[in-house]
């Protein structure tokens, strides 16, 4: 069985693999493409229906793009189509959700001292909130708020924010962090899904039967693109955040997480007027960095808990409490990890518990055990370098407390 755990390690690693490849395919196109139709430019030579052309160079040639804007008047030989990087890399990432959220949940996703509920329950309501995003995004770009752009971008706002603080009213900080960039990738990745892919064979089709395509549908797939343009950069903050306690673990992170997305907009407003040739607004550098040092602010602002209560250990868990060999461990890690891993590190440099991390407790121990585990027992990632000088024999000692209280058996 703890063989499992290192299997699970490998595969995890696996999946995360796949998601950054994936992610690097699909923000690198979308990206790629709203610069190259921002750019376009009008000749009077253009073929009938080509809205614009760009020439650009790379990788030693020099490419000619022209974009028509409904269609062209034939359907061309080869179409490449633009959608298995999205697909894939929502994919990847629900089975990050499931393999570490979902898994893992008496850790990762359940704090007791925020929301006290079973893993199926917990499980259920990440899943009823992600599905509800989308329908409600999906239902008001339907609805008149649709038709206006920037009352469209204001009213989807408003819901993050919500989302924001209702997210860390139910997780931890860190799966509501998560949470909030997979309900944001979600509806990013199903309007190529639902929306962006269906409304482009409608028009493929039309052009095979030979009818002349309706310019909506392109008009309707180029407003959800353009959602998507200013939504990635805050999804890319909200998934690298897990590794940043600062960001995730303070008392104000929703209201961090909500001003993440201001950055998004004014990073992607200055690129995109730069693509398009309509200016250079140095002023969106100056208001991301005050939205920034604002952000590093509210991350300074002391976290007012509800009391000093231990987090509770789970029925799984406890076993790792009560094994004989648990007072050596228990003295191993508070001598060669608590000095990082505390609510007030002691080592110099260190502000925070690594990825918000505490092993002072028994309790904290045990619900960490598989990482220890892994990551101090059979692999010497922990502690970096060894700058605490843990022994061969501290390690074989984590490794033999993991692995009997998994087989259970006993270890002195």
């Amino acid at each position: 069985m703890y063989e499992y755990a290192i299997a699970w390690d490998w595969l995890t690693f696996a999946m995360r693999w796949l998601h950054v490849i994936t992610g690097i395919a699909w923000i690198g196109s979308s990206f790629y493409f709203v610069a190259l139709d921002l750019g376009l430019k009008k000749r009077p030579d253009l073929p009938v229906g080509a809205y614009g052309e760009e020439w650009q160079v790379h990788g030693g040639g020099f490419y000619h793009i022209q974009k028509y804007l409904v269609a062209p008047a034939n359907m061309p030989e080869h179409l490449i189509w633009f959608k298995w990087e999205s697909y894939v890399t929502w994919l990847s990432g629900f089975g990050m959700l499931c393999m570490v959220y979902y898994a893992g949940a008496d850790l990762y996703l359940i704090d007791p001292n925020v929301l006290d509920v079973s893993k199926t329950t917990a499980i259920a309501i990440s899943l009823a909130s992600i599905g509800f995003g989308w329908l409600a995004y999906d239902t008001i770009c339907k609805s008149p708020a649709g038709r206006d752009n920037t009352k469209l971008m204001v009213l989807l706002y408003f819901i993050l924010v919500g989302m924001a603080w209702g997210y860390t009213q139910l997780f931890t900080g860190r799966a509501a962090f998560l949470h909030l960039g997979a309900f944001t990738a979600t509806i990013m990745s199903a309007n190529v899904f639902f929306i962006i892919i269906p409304n482009q064979k409608i028009v493929v089709a039309d052009l095979i039967a030979g009818r002349t395509p309706d310019a909506k549908y392109g008009v309707i797939a180029k407003q959800r693109s353009t959602h998507n343009n200013y939504l990635t950069l805050p999804v890319l903050f909200l998934m690298l955040s897990n590794h940043y306690p600062l960001a995730f673990g303070t008392q104000y992170n929703w209201i961090i997480a909500s001003l993440v997305f201001l950055m998004g907009v004014t990073i992607r407003h200055y690129f995109n007027t730069r693509h398009a040739d309509k200016g250079n607004p140095t002023w969106t550098w100056l208001a991301t960095v005050l939205l920034f040092i604002v952000i590093m602010w509210l991350s300074t602002v002391p976290k007012i808990l509800s009391g000093d209560e231990e987090a509770k250990v789970s029925a799984a868990q406890q076993p790792f409490v009560t094994a004989e060999a648990f007072p050596k461990v228990r003295d191993t890690v508070l001598g060669r990890c608590s000095m990082c891993h505390a609510k007030e590190p002691g080592w110099e440099g260190i502000v925070v518990p690594p990825k918000g991390v505490t092993l002072e407790t028994d309790t904290e121990i045990a619900n960490h055990a598989r990482e220890i585990y892994l990551q101090a027992g059979r692999s010497h990632a922990m502690p970096p370098a060894n700058v605490t000088g843990i022994s061969d024999e501290e390690r074989k000692l984590l490794v033999a407390w993991y692995e009997t209280v998994v087989k259970g058996e006993k270890v002195q």
